[in-house]
């Protein structure tokens, strides 16, 4: 049965990191003493070991303990083997282009899907989605794919920000880029505010926090779906 939580942010305002996912993640990871942790991402450019440490220490707090993938020598194996996941932000594009070109996305997949819970934020989050081409990031590398693991049948906005009617800024809105999108895929996209996250718990997919997501379908109207409210219709 798939456990799977994908969280807008690891960190909200003023809290420190994972803060607000804490009783998510004991209740996700409940009698699992060690998961492996993919730092692929990078945030800001930080080293593979530092973040990995940085998402150590978070889990610490929950009694659990945290590898690195970048420190097995055979990370598909490591994968395989692996009692659970978690794959924080950064950048999506060299997320998705080191596990492809490591040869770890369908592994990491098929790990998931077999029942090992999985943990994403931001970037760790759009890797769940049917592609990667909704994510917010700088195309700093060029994967070998835009596919990724495809565990929920859309694809996330984390981070979502509403329009602003009264700002000065007159570049593209989150809503217009994925409008741009739809003219190209009908993939829907769930537009994740901070502070909430969608939780797979086997066939049954719902958004939980406190906030309401918006919704994108090709050609249709872009609507508000309910905290709490079931996300199979997508």
């Amino acid at each position: 049965m798939k456990r799977i939580i994908l969280a807008s942010t690891s960190t909200l305002y003023g809290q420190d990191y994972l803060a607000y996912l804490q009783p998510a993640m004991k209740a996700l990871f409940a009698g699992i003493p060690e998961i492996i942790f993919i730092p692929y991402a990078r945030p800001g450019g930080i080293s593979h070991d530092d973040y990995t440490s940085r998402a150590a220490a978070s889990f610490a707090a929950a009694g659990i303990q945290v590898k690195g993938l970048h420190t097995f020598e055979n990370p598909a194996s490591a994968i395989r083997n692996a009692r659970g996941f978690f794959t924080g932000g950064g950048n999506t594009f060299l997320l998705v282009k080191q596990l492809h070109e490591l040869g770890l996305m369908e592994a990491l997949k098929a790990a998931v899907e077999a029942g090992a819970p999985y943990l994403g934020t931001s970037a760790g989050s759009n890797i769940g989605g049917v592609n990667m081409q909704t994510t917010n990031d700088m195309p700093i590398v060029y994967p070998p794919s835009f596919e990724t693991m495809g565990l929920v049948p859309f694809n996330l906005n984390p981070h979502y920000i509403d329009p602003l009617p009264d700002t000065m800024h007159m570049g593209e809105t989150r809503e217009t880029r994925i409008r741009e999108f739809h003219t190209q895929q009908d993939v829907p996209v769930v537009g994740l505010r901070e502070g909430s996250w969608i939780s797979v718990n086997g066939t049954t997919i719902r958004l939980e926090g406190p906030l309401t997501a918006r919704i994108f379908k090709p050609a249709a109207t872009p609507y508000e779906l309910d905290a709490g409210a079931s996300l199979n219709i997508l």
